[in-house]
């Protein structure tokens, strides 16, 4: 029982969960927009997450705890570095337009987690984007917006419609949404200058934002061109989820209901598209 507790936790640490449900929102997108599947993108964007991920975390004690890292976190660093080669090998099959779009968010990435800030502008010793009061969430929200529907369309037709854009803005919103479980969560943990939406708003009020948001999300879904009822009720139950997520989120829930259940949404919203 040890050993599987040790398996679920690598497979949470080493961020394939998060990586599934980006490869979950992106394969969405194809069956939305009704794009062709893309075998050499999807696995781009599952081993780019996955280093992503690792780099942001992790960054810090690789570069200052170096010589005294837990043995599970040097497995992650390799395990890193092969899905670090991997993104390399897909990218490189991706077209030239796809790829500097990519190294953009690249570059996003890096500033996100490397500090390079002046103090001025900054909250606590670590002056990178991901502290700097208040606009975590929102660069988080942006750049999985950017992957899992603007890089799709852009590797398969580079026809950015009123559907396209629509899918855009509610990707930017869900992934909100499934944010503000981790920021209730980690009230108790995060500096106040980080400026959070529940430091800012208190939980009551982040849910009561949450439930609108949800509202706006699913109403979104009616100003598209390409109407059905397939996907109106699909959009209504992801929505539904997200909200009781939201509704259910404490600071005193196990990590594992953001880490694991929240991010799960997106991967059960990609079974509900190929079940139905």
């Amino acid at each position: 029982m040890k050993q599987v507790r040790q398996l679920f936790d690598f497979y949470i640490n080493s961020s394939i969960h998060v990586a599934l449900a980006v490869f979950s929102m992106t394969y969405v997108t194809l069956l939305e927009l009704g794009l062709p599947t893309d075998w050499p993108l999807f696995c781009f964007v599952f081993f780019s997450t996955i280093t992503g991920y690792n780099f942001v975390k992790y960054f810090g004690m690789a570069k200052f705890h170096h010589r005294r890292l837990a043995g599970r976190l040097k497995i992650i660093q390799v395990f890193s570095l092969m899905c670090f080669l991997l993104m390399l090998y897909f990218m490189w099959q991706l077209t030239p337009e796809t790829i500097i779009y990519i190294l953009v968010f690249g570059v996003v990435t890096f500033f996100y987690a490397i500090p390079f800030l002046p103090k001025r502008f900054f909250l606590d010793q670590q002056k990178n984007l991901r502290n700097i009061g208040g606009i975590k969430v929102y660069v988080i929200a942006l750049v999985w917006a950017g992957v899992t529907v603007l890089l799709p369309v852009l590797d398969k037709n580079g026809v950015f419609t009123w559907d396209v854009w629509l899918t855009a803005i509610q990707r930017f919103l869900l992934v909100m949404l499934l944010m503000l479980p981790f920021e209730i969560r980690d009230l108790q943990y995060d500096s106040l200058k980080l400026a959070t939406i529940p430091q800012k708003m208190g939980v009551k009020n982040t849910k009561i934002m949450g439930v609108v948001g949800g509202v706006v999300f699913f109403g979104i879904e009616f100003l598209k061109n390409q109407l059905s009822q397939k996907l109106i009720l699909l959009t209504l139950t992801i929505t539904l989820i997200t909200l009781l997520c939201i509704v259910f989120a404490d600071k005193k829930k196990s990590d594992y209901y953001s880490s694991f259940w929240v991010e799960s949404v997106p991967i059960i919203w990609l079974v509900l598209h190929l079940v139905f």
